[in-house]
């Protein structure tokens, strides 16, 4: 009962404090008594806590509930942990040299090629030498290192695997013409080989992709997560009075409503050089001096939400991905509620599986496909979900360490997706998982304004572990 009352809420896109919930369950007929109290409850209300269901009952005694005794609140904190093999911190061995390359790429490409093969409706794969001598329907599996248009319309992939290189032919004509493609991704393709030696004429693609059919299972959890990405403590742009207003907010609804999480995913401070002319848009010029400031921040936020930290482009780390989490120079000022992890990270929190990401390669996806933008980044992250891998085009704007293993590989389906950079704000659910931008904590630099880039800055988006229902709390107001 207790997970069809909270699946009604969740529907409304609301929350219920755990003694409102117990007040509900204690009534003889709980999902008759949930249903007339949501049907009464304002459309923009987000939080249902024990005096909203004293209200309720004193302004309609036929709905009033068999009262049970309140018990004193036990907050149930279980914390974060960070999924081993997902955090780079303390684990790089990266030298740069060929040999890493190596591993680097054939790590992503065992990883990807074994989720293609796991899908339903796949099977196993030949290789591509094997394929081109078979004469016959089969399927192969490669990492696509080059995409071109032939003058009658056609596309071609130049397609790899261990075994050699083939070009993958994709016909105007074909039900599969017209997919997006990026270099460096794992691809599966249905065919046969053409006559032609290395030619193979492809009719249908496979992605390594969420399972379909995969949606989000209600949990008894109560609490919730808030995501708080891109502050940039130190610039002269960052919105002090929009933060501090989402602080007075915390203060005084964080623990009522269970708001027991906070995850902030890099860009926590503005950095120093990062762009030109940067130090002319800085409050605070002095890298240490920003973390002290970010820490004198995460200090007002209430002390039973557990908080995770990690880094971003902006960030005093190494600026190639994956990122380690911030030093001890730079944290050691804060309080011990606060977790520092890498860039990118798995996390699970009251066992939910949350993929936590800067997003720094949402610049490589839109300088690379034509429908994707600034503007929308929900749906680069979802093309991130669909490829299974958070950055596979190399050599662009974002600097890859070759390490032994691909760690930004998305090998765990998560529940939560979230990641920043782009300073937009929206969600997104896809197979299950909710997909989260988490906007940002700075107004529009200069240098955003000569690029056309409008932020979408000061909201805090907040997930219920429990429902899975998503608000998008906006503090401009």
């Amino acid at each position: 009962m207790r997970s069809e009352v909270l699946n009604a809420a969740a529907r409304r896109n609301l929350f219920f404090a755990p003694d409102a919930l117990e007040m509900i369950l204690s009534n003889s007929d709980p999902m008759a008594f949930t249903n007339t109290l949501l049907a009464a409850v304002s459309e923009s209300s987000l939080f249902i806590g024990k005096k909203d269901i004293i209200d309720f009952i004193a302004g309609d005694a036929a709905a009033a509930p068999e009262r049970a005794p309140i018990v004193p609140k036990n907050k149930k904190n279980c914390g974060i942990s960070v999924v081993p093999g997902t955090d780079i911190t303390g684990d790089s061995t990266c030298e740069g040299k060929i040999a890493d390359f190596a591993a680097y790429f054939k790590s992503r490409f065992v990883s990807l090629k074994r989720m293609i093969e796991k899908r339903k409706d796949f099977g196993m794969a030949v290789s591509i030498s094997k394929a081109l001598t078979l004469g016959r329907e089969t399927k192969i599996i490669g990492m696509i290192y080059e995409k071109k248009e032939t003058k009658n319309g056609h596309t071609t992939l130049s397609l790899e695997d261990e075994t050699g290189t083939c070009t993958v032919l994709i016909s105007k004509d074909s039900p599969c013409f017209g997919e997006m493609f990026v270099n460096d991704e794992v691809v599966g393709i249905a065919g046969k080989p053409s006559s032609r030696g290395d030619l193979f004429i492809a009719d249908k693609i496979f992605r390594p992709d969420i399972p379909a059919g995969r949606t989000w299972v209600p949990s008894d959890s109560t609490a919730s997560v808030a995501f708080l990405s891109d502050i940039h403590v130190g610039s002269s742009t960052f919105l002090e009075k929009e933060w501090k207003r989402m602080m007075s907010w915390l203060r005084t609804n964080a623990y009522d409503m269970d708001l027991d999480y906070l995850v902030l995913p890099g860009d926590v401070v503005d950095g120093i050089g990062i762009f030109p002319g940067q130090e002319e848009e800085l409050r605070i010029a002095d890298i240490y001096e920003q973390y002290e400031k970010l820490g004198e921040y995460v200090k007002e936020i209430p002390d039973h939400i557990k908080i995770l930290i990690q880094p971003g482009n902006h960030d005093a780390v190494r600026l190639a991905e994956p990122q380690p989490a911030l030093g001890e120079i730079f944290t050691k000022g804060f309080d011990s509620n606060v977790i520092m992890a890498g860039n990118p990270v798995s996390i699970e929190i009251e066992g939910r599986s949350i993929l936590s990401y800067h997003g720094k390669s949402i610049d490589d996806w839109v300088a690379s496909v034509q429908k994707l933008n600034y503007e929308d980044p929900i749906s680069v992250m979802r093309e991130m979900l669909t490829r299974r891998h958070l950055s596979p085009m190399y050599g662009g704007k974002t600097a890859m360490a070759p390490e032994k293993k691909d760690y930004l590989v998305i090998e765990r389906v998560p529940d939560i997706f979230v990641s920043g950079h782009v300073h937009g704000a929206g969600k997104m659910d896809y197979r299950g998982i909710k997909i989260i931008n988490a906007s940002a904590w700075q107004d529009q630099t200069e240098y955003q304004r000569a690029h056309n880039f409008n932020p979408n800055p000061a909201i805090m988006p907040v997930v219920h572990l429990g429902t899975g229902a998503a608000r998008m709390m906006d503090f401009t107001k």
